[in-house]
């Protein structure tokens, strides 16, 4: 690589991305995994999408929110992959920097666009089992428009200081990004300047964006838990259990891997720089990769729909 790559320049025009260092002669093998795990988010969330749009009868709030998970899913996984398969296949390393700037905008938007689905998500079950008599009248289609609108308007607005702090420091040390995509932390640690501003606002991010939605899905759920066990009878109570079993499942896949990330980060400073690039990726695939299985399996709605839509077409 020429020295011009590292030293004496000033707001370099594109950057460079390693891929995941320590582990280039295995980037093709990686690939392999990575790419299925992009399949299958494609393809199972865009099949969700097709089967609420089928069935008149899924055209409730419940399904209106999941439709709008499978969109973040996919704007999620589209945001990181199609560029790390190019780093690992083609060693497509050079990314301009707004392309860079504008990756890390949507990674981190769709990030925190999905901690918001899953408080709307919350809310509905929420309103479901506690004031099933209410339900309907509360989460009008009108009120799910509204939700949607501010889950996306909020992670719009709590993510877009990111790219607009990062262009505007000097970058004069390198222009070499260890990571496979442009993260936050990863592009702002580059400039020469302090970038204080840059790692309070991130850290805003994650308190306003994902730890406040966190507390508020468990105090749903812990009054949702009261509700289900003052049931009077067993097959209500089992009914309820798998409704909310898928919720508590996504969430799950979604919360437990950004947190053992957020965590790794931050105090396994002996833990190798490939493991915390690895570990960063997985919580951007595994997610929208099992989101679709967890309630094409656990919801017997949409199972019901898919099995349905195979049967006629084998007919």
């Amino acid at each position: 690589m020429s020295e011009s790559n590292i030293t004496n320049f000033t707001n370099p025009s594109t950057f460079i991305l390693l891929g995941i260092p320590g582990l280039e002669a295995a980037h093709v093998w990686i690939s392999i995994p990575f790419c299925a795990m992009y399949i299958i988010a494609i393809l199972g969330n865009f099949t969700i999408l097709f089967i609420v749009k089928r069935e008149s009868s899924l055209h409730v709030p419940m399904y209106y929110f999941l439709c709008m998970l499978a969109i973040s899913d996919l704007g999620l996984s589209t945001s990181i992959l199609p560029k790390t398969l190019s780093i690992f296949w083609f060693n497509s390393r050079e990314i301009d920097f707004s392309a860079c700037l504008t990756q890390m905008y949507f990674i981190h938007c769709f990030t925190v666009m999905e901690s918001g689905i899953f408080v709307a998500m919350a809310l509905d079950r929420y309103v479901a089992i506690c004031h099933p008599l209410r339900h309907s009248s509360i989460l009008t289609n009108t009120v799910v428009a509204k939700i949607c609108l501010a889950v996306v308007l909020r992670s719009g607005m709590l993510v877009m200081p990111h790219p607009v702090l990062a262009r505007r420091w000097p970058y004069c040390r390198t222009n070499i990004i260890p990571h496979t995509h442009c993260n936050h932390m990863a592009v702002v640690k580059l400039a020469c300047a302090d970038i204080s501003v840059s790692s309070y606002h991130g850290l805003f991010v994650v308190f306003c964006g994902l730890s406040l939605d966190g507390i508020f899905i468990i105090v749903s759920y812990i009054q949702i838990l009261r509700a289900i066990f003052s049931l009077p009878t067993k097959d209500a109570l089992l009914k309820i259990f798998g409704t909310c079993g898928s919720h508590l499942c996504a969430i799950s896949a979604f919360y437990i891997p950004v947190l053992f990330s957020s965590l790794t980060y931050r105090f396994g400073q002996s833990v190798p720089l490939y493991f915390h690039i690895f570990i960063a990726n997985m919580y951007h695939l595994v997610p929208p990769m099992l989101h679709p299985i967890i309630y094409g399996v656990r919801t017997k709605q949409i199972w019901d729909r898919l099995l349905r839509l195979f049967t006629h077409e084998g007919m």
